[in-house]
């Protein structure tokens, strides 16, 4: 049975133990039933308890006319519990999912507002993790995403937490009418068109009609799901730490990771920790798609494999996997001039390029690799450069856009690399600071 009404406001105030710290409480308040009664909660919480800064945020999708009535109606009941109400105009994109697009603008609002120490509170409630499950469910989702909605997750710089996954619906309604709240009923609730109005309108009053203590058992399977998750997800650490061997190419800014650490575990832990540190990179690929991580895997040595995916590239070289992304997918456009060596250059989707020590003679320029480049070095003669570059295993993918310093058609220096930076009888060494685009999801 569902626990009392009069336990709601401890039950809350318990789930935002953790958080009782932070700066400013934003709660999004779409105005219906859930985020109404989180509003309502708070607002009379805080006339007893010492909480953080409380801010509502409404987020106007442009979806359906009914809509532009709402912020009005936000504004009146934010003004009546004292808490400032922020409207924020999103533009939905057009998409093969509206769900899914108005979702996207609608948390992109949301980290907007959410700043460092600050947490934004959202009202889902048990039932729609049970609705979550199931609709993952017929998606088929694995652990990850049976493990239904988080109860905190990282958000932009602040975080983001559900206080009521433990509440259920009925509760809700049972405190707004308890208290005589008024909501809004959105129409597009009732469109059975949208896959989780059709669940919550069609599968689920049938679900309960015979077991009615279905949503708490589903909501209970999505808690047993998260905790196998994070035992996945502590598993993952352990194998990426033995993978996460120190190469001589760190300098580059690029995650990597060693092959043959991970090709040693079975497919399935590999699976695990390669989708556990690509997650924080990029959207990771369906259950129909991960063999082209097998064909990256087992391609010959002397191959240079790449893995495509949503936000990047995986590639291989040196025993190592590379994730790329960014400006390091982007051919350099040719460097600019160089007219005062003694100061930075700034390369085009390429980083900085600095000279320290005594500037060579001569007129000076930076040029990339179109092949066939020749360096004379001390002792050895002229060499061409291929081979220089793989007597030192420069990855395949840097080759490219490594600086080249030229006094007019004669290659001085390659940046960064050690015997053929600079001239150490002239006291002259060329640095270069690959580009530091951020490699990561936001």
């Amino acid at each position: 049975m569902d626990r009392p009404t009069i336990d709601l406001p401890s039950r809350l105030l318990m789930n935002l133990k953790p958080w009782r710290e932070a700066t400013t409480w934003h709660i999004a308040f779409s105005g219906g039933l859930d985020s109404t009664v989180l509003l309502h909660l708070l607002a009379h919480l805080a006339k007893t308890e010492h909480l953080p800064e409380l801010k509502a945020i409404h987020i106007h999708h442009g979806l359906q006319s009914a809509a532009d009535a709402w912020p009005e109606h936000c504004q009146s009941v934010c003004d009546a519990l004292g808490i400032p109400l922020q409207v924020v105009h999103v533009q939905v994109q057009p998409g093969a999912s509206l769900e899914r697009a108005a979702r996207d603008a609608r948390y992109g609002a949301f980290i907007e507002a959410t700043q460092a120490n600050e947490v934004l509170l959202t009202a889902q409630h048990r039932d729609d993790q049970a609705e979550t499950l199931l609709f993952r469910l017929l998606r088929g989702a694995g652990v990850r995403g049976l493990s239904g909605m988080p109860r905190q997750r990282v958000l932009g710089k602040g975080h983001l937490v559900r206080p009521l996954l433990d509440v259920s619906r009925a509760e809700l309604e049972g405190y707004a009418n308890q208290y005589s709240l008024s909501w809004i009923e959105d129409p597009s609730n009732q469109d059975r068109r949208f896959s989780r109005n059709y669940l919550r309108n069609q599968v689920f009053p049938v679900l309960t009609e015979r077991w009615p203590q279905a949503m708490a058992t589903m909501a209970r399977s999505a808690a047993h799901l998260s905790e196998a998750q994070e035992l996945l997800d502590e598993l993952a650490q352990i194998d990426l730490a033995q993978a996460s061997s120190i190469s001589e190419f760190d300098w580059l800014g690029v995650p990597s990771l060693e092959l043959s650490t991970l090709a040693s575990l079975s497919a399935a832990r590999q699976r695990n920790a390669v989708s556990h540190w690509l997650s924080a990179l990029t959207r990771l690929p369906d259950s129909d798609h991960w063999s082209g991580w097998e064909d990256f895997r087992d391609a010959a040595a002397d191959a240079s494999p790449v893995w495509r995916l949503a936000d990047g590239e995986l590639h291989r070289a040196n025993g190592r996997i590379w994730w790329l992304s960014g400006c390091w997918l982007r051919t350099p456009p040719p460097a600019p001039e160089w007219p005062d060596p003694s100061l930075s250059l700034a390369l085009p989707d390429n980083g900085v390029l600095s000279l320290t020590g005594q500037t060579p003679d001569g007129p000076l320029h930076i040029r990339y690799r179109e092949g066939g480049e020749v360096m004379s070095l001390p002792d050895r003669g002229h060499r061409d450069l291929k081979r220089l570059l793989n007597e030192r295993g420069v990855p395949g993918f840097v080759r490219g856009r490594l600086p080249l310093l030229y006094q007019g058609e004669q290659l001085l220096a390659v940046a960064r690399l050690q015997g053929l930076n600079g001239s150490e009888q002239d006291g002259w060494n060329l640095h270069w600071q690959p580009p530091n685009e951020d490699q990561g999801l936001s």
